[in-house]
């Protein structure tokens, strides 16, 4: 009789142990775990997207913004989204249309979307950019911001941000001490970064990043 309920109490251990191991192995990883995507651009993997990054002329930088900005969201784009490169519209070609357009300043998003055969165009307009060095050291601080949004070509509509006229993305840093260089790419990945979270299911553990200024309310996302 004892070794009958011995061998009971066996058996509801480790069923009682296998039913905690499943729970667990059901339970999502943070990797595994999202953050919502605001816009879903994953669905439009037939659409031709263009990234358009400008520039004020008052903003000047060691590197060429434009291309570097637009360069680092098409391969987060690629790489992240999973869109084929071939539904990219490369620099190049916007940097050739713009070239040969002598009204080109005058054109809005859309208008260049159209032009270039784009179903999508993402703007990115530059609205600030620092690279200071830190007085009385070889330490660089680094600013850089631009306001985003993603339109329709065909209908000419705002798809993202849904609310207000665009989405504010700010990134920067207090030190970095391998110069300016570096400094300047640093920058560029992380405005990268912080533009295209927010245009796909991003995994929890990476949607963070130390450069943000951004504002954004991390404390939701624990």
């Amino acid at each position: 009789m004892k070794k009958l309920i011995v061998l009971i109490f066996i058996i509801t251990m480790v069923l009682s142990s296998g039913c905690g191991i499943i729970s667990i192995l059901g339970t999502p990883t943070r990797h595994e775990r999202k953050i919502d995507a605001e816009y879903d651009l994953a669905a439009q993997k037939k659409q031709k997207i263009l990234v358009l990054v400008e520039q004020p002329v008052w903003i000047g930088a060691g590197m060429n913004l434009r291309y570097s900005v637009t360069n680092k969201i098409n391969k987060k784009i690629i790489y992240d989204i999973r869109i084929p490169s071939i539904n990219l519209i490369t620099y190049d070609s916007l940097s050739e249309f713009r070239s040969n357009n002598k009204n080109f300043s005058l054109l809005s998003a859309v208008e260049v979307g159209e032009a270039l055969n784009a179903g999508l165009v993402l703007l990115i307009e530059i609205d600030s950019y620092e690279l200071n060095k830190v007085a009385e050291s070889d330490y660089y601080r680094g600013l850089l911001g631009s306001q985003a949004a993603l339109f329709d070509v065909g209908t000419g509509k705002k798809l993202w941000p849904e609310e207000g006229k665009s989405k504010s993305i700010k990134v920067g840093f207090d030190i970095e001490e391998r110069g300016p260089q570096v400094g300047n790419v640093r920058l560029v990945a992380a405005l990268a970064h912080c533009t295209i979270r927010h245009l796909y299911n991003c995994p929890k553990d990476r949607f963070k990043t130390s450069d943000d200024r951004s504002s954004v309310a991390w404390q939701s996302w624990e």
